[in-house]
């Protein structure tokens, strides 16, 4: 089960205080490994050295300026597979600020795959989070912390989180974070290299912003059974803007798969029946 992370008590109390009650509360529910980040996974782009060149010529040597493949990466959260391809990374970098809005399945299977790799993740103000998406989907419930309710600041919740959990996901309540303000977690974030995770809301300077909508439903009948039917998948538009990326698109399915739920690249077979516009 997840953990219910209760913030009675810290009134009063300076940052250093309630951060030292928190980690306490997290680790003692969630087991000692939730008071520090794991040990971090890095995107599977090969790196080469960019070390200088020496030489014995009397001439300067030109290094060649490396490829993106070749320049190095930093250690990232993982994501889907099927996600991690429209990512620069292929994963949330760690020490960065994403966005995320649209369909809810793109949040879960994040939470889920961070939490199956081992790492520990913290939701706050999303009461209405879907647990069992997120289990069916591979989630360990016991690594993830939950603030349902995190009071009239939600944002120094988070910011206080950062200092011990990998992933950091906060729901905004569709209220605006003032940029100075933003700027102070981010720096936050970058000097605790964990990742935050901004929802419904307002956040100006987010690193990655992934939007996802639901395209369609695979399962359907065909023919006079067209629209009738147990639905066996959706199928999500996804797409990844970023400040040094070109904006990425992509289609993925959430699929059943026995007693869980696999996501894959779209293709364009089987019956088909599309989502209506809200």
């Amino acid at each position: 089960m997840p953990v219910s992370v209760d913030l009675d008590g810290l009134d009063g109390l300076s940052r250093s205080e309630r951060i030292a009650v928190l980690r306490r509360r997290i680790s003692g529910a969630a087991g000692p490994a939730a008071a520090s980040p794991a040990a971090p996974v890095t995107s599977t782009a090969p790196v080469t050295s960019t070390a200088p060149v020496t030489s014995t010529a009397t001439a300067p040597v030109l290094e060649p300026v490396p490829t993106a493949a070749q320049r190095p990466t930093r250690p990232v959260l993982p994501v889907p597979s099927a996600l991690s391809a429209l990512l620069p990374e292929g994963g949330l970098a760690r020490g960065s600020v994403v966005a995320v809005s649209g369909a809810g399945s793109l949040l879960t299977g994040i939470l889920a795959s961070v939490t199956a790799s081992g790492r520990h993740a913290a939701v706050i103000g999303m009461p209405r989070l879907g647990l069992l998406a997120a289990a069916e989907m591979g989630a360990q419930l016991h690594r993830l912390a939950l603030v349902p309710n995190p009071g009239s600041d939600p944002v120094e919740v988070a910011a206080v989180l950062l200092d011990g959990i990998d992933l950091v996901v906060l729901g905004l309540g569709g209220s605006a974070v003032p940029p100075s303000r933003a700027r102070a977690v981010v720096a936050r974030a970058r000097a605790k290299g964990a990742t935050l995770v901004v929802t419904d809301g307002r956040w100006d300077g987010a690193e990655l912003t992934l939007s996802a909508r639901v395209d369609g439903y695979d399962g359907p009948g065909s023919g006079d059974r067209r629209g009738r039917g147990r639905v066996r998948a959706v199928r999500l538009g996804v797409e990844v803007q970023g400040r040094a990326i070109r904006p990425r698109t992509g289609r993925l399915v959430v699929a059943s798969a026995g007693e869980g739920v696999e996501w894959s690249t779209a293709r364009e077979s089987g019956p088909t029946m599309t989502a209506l516009s809200s």
